[in-house]
C-alpha cells in the first residue's frame, strides 16, 4: 500500500489546530508540530471492529474527524478490524458474517459526508498473512507484561474482571504491533483505546520504532440516563456511551426517520442541565461540527434555528454552540423544543446516507445481511 500524503492549502498553525480540534486529549501534542512541519508523509489511522450496525458517532462524528485530520495533511487509514472481532467473539465469532458487516462498514463512510481523496480501508486479515507482521506481534508481547496487557482489556468492551478467552490476550499485542505495520505516526480513537496506544507509547522506542502521537476523541453519550459520577473518568465514560447492544441508546446510520424522532423524544434532557445531556452533545459534537462534512458546509448558514410558536416567544436563532448551551443552562430553551431541532438537523445528515443503501443494490443487501445478524457483546 503506497501511501502519499495530502498537501494542504494551510498554513502549520492551522493544521495543527485542525488536529488538536479532534482530540478530546492529546499524550504527545508538543511532538505534533515538527511532524507537520518535517515534510513527511504522514499516516493516522483508526480501527473498527465489524460488530453489528454503524452508529451515529462511528458514522457521521468519524466523518468529521477524518476530515479535519485528512485537510491537516494526513492520510487517513481505516483498518478494518475482522480478525479482532473474530478474537473478541463478535458475530458469534463467524469470519464470514464479520467480513459482511466490514463491507457495510465501507458503504455507510462512503455515504457519510466524508472526503475520501486521502482515505484508505485496509483489513486486518490482509496483515495477518505476512509472516513480519507476526514477528513484530511477538517482539510487543516479549517486551509487555501480562499484567499491562490485561489492564489494556477497555478496547475490547471488556474489564479486568471479566472472563477472558486466550484469544483475547492476543488482541491488544496486534493492536499496538497494526500501529507501527501502518507507520501510523498519530492514533486518532476513541478514549476507550487509549490505554492500548499508551501501550504503543512505551514500547515503541524499545523495538526501534516511534512513538505515536495519541490523540483520543470524545465518546458520543448514549441517549439514556447518565452513568453514577462514582466512577473513573474514562470508565464513566465507557458506561454511558452509545452501545448497539442497547438499541435505543443510540442513533444509528440507516435509521428511519421515524426512527430519529422517537429515539431523540425519548432521550434523557433534563431541563437546564448542560453537564450529562446526550442531546447537546449531538448539537456540540455533531451539528454544530457537521460544516466539514462534504456537502454539509451550509448546513448552519442561517444558525441552528429552533422553531417555536409565536406564544411560546416565536423562532430562535443560536450561532454558535456556547449560545446555545447558555441559554439551555438558563432555560430559556426547553428540552422538547431543543429536541424538534436536533431530529431536523440529524435527518438531514443522515438523508445521503438512506438514499445509498436504498438505491444502491449491493449496499442495500449488505444492510439487510447486517441487520439479520445477532449482534454480540
Amino acid at each position: 500500500m503506497v501511501l502519499v500524503m495530502a498537501k494542504p492549502n494551510l498554513t502549520i498553525d492551522e493544521r495543527l489546530k485542525l488536529v488538536l480540534s479532534v482530540g478530546e486529549e492529546v499524550v504527545g501534542a508538543d511532538e505534533l508540530k515538527p511532524i507537520l512541519e518535517s515534510g513527511e508523509d504522514l499516516v493516522c489511522y483508526d480501527g473498527f471492529e465489524p460488530s453489528g450496525q454503524m452508529h451515529i458517532a462511528q458514522g457521521i462524528m468519524r466523518a468529521i474527524s477524518t476530515n479535519k485530520m485528512t485537510k491537516a495533511g494526513f492520510k487517513f487509514v481505516f483498518y478494518v478490524a475482522d480478525w479482532f472481532a473474530y478474537l473478541n467473539k463478535k458475530m458469534g465469532g463467524d469470519i464470514e458474517k464479520i467480513r459482511t458487516v466490514g463491507r457495510y462498514f465501507i458503504e455507510l463512510w462512503k455515504a457519510s459526508g466524508m472526503d475520501l481523496s486521502n482515505v484508505s480501508f485496509v483489513w486486518a486479515s490482509a496483515h495477518a498473512k505476512d509472516p513480519l507482521y507476526w514477528e513484530l506481534v511477538m517482539k510487543v508481547a516479549q517486551n509487555t507484561t501480562l499484567n499491562r496487557i490485561l489492564r489494556t482489556t477497555q478496547i475490547m468492551g471488556r474489564s479486568e474482571s471479566d472472563k477472558l478467552m486466550a484469544s483475547q490476550i492476543f488482541y491488544p499485542c496486534m493492536q499496538a504491533a497494526d500501529i507501527f505495520k501502518l507507520n501510523a505516526r498519530v492514533t486518532q480513537l476513541g478514549m476507550d483505546q487509549r490505554k492500548v496506544n499508551m501501550l504503543a507509547r512505551q514500547v515503541g522506542p524499545e523495538l526501534g520504532f516511534f512513538k505515536p502521537i495519541v490523540i483520543s476523541n470524545h465518546m458520543l453519550m448514549g441517549l439514556g440516563k447518565p452513568a453514577a459520577d462514582n466512577m473513573d473518568a474514562i470508565e464513566r465514560a465507557i458506561a454511558m456511551k452509545m452501545s448497539k447492544s442497547i438499541p435505543d441508546s443510540a442513533i444509528f446510520m440507516t435509521d428511519t426517520k421515524e426512527d430519529v424522532e422517537r429515539k431523540i423524544m425519548n432521550a434523557y434532557c433534563a431541563e437546564g442541565d448542560i453537564k450529562d445531556n446526550p442531546i447537546l452533545e449531538y448539537c456540540k459534537y455533531i451539528i454544530f461540527e457537521a460544516y466539514h462534512l462534504v456537502g454539509f458546509e451550509d448546513l448552519l448558514a442561517a444558525g441552528f434555528v429552533v422553531e417555536r410558536p409565536e406564544k411560546y416567544g416565536g423562532d430562535v436563532v443560536y450561532k454558535t454552540y456556547d449560545e446555545l448551551e447558555k441559554a439551555f443552562s438558563q432555560k430559556e430553551l426547553f428540552p422538547t423544543d431543543l429536541k424538534a431541532a436536533v431530529i431536523g438537523y440529524i435527518n438531514k445528515l443522515l438523508d445521503p446516507v438512506r438514499e445509498h443503501f436504498e438505491k444502491d443494490h449491493d449496499a442495500k443487501a449488505l444492510l439487510e445481511m447486517t441487520k439479520s445478524y445477532q449482534v454480540t457483546r
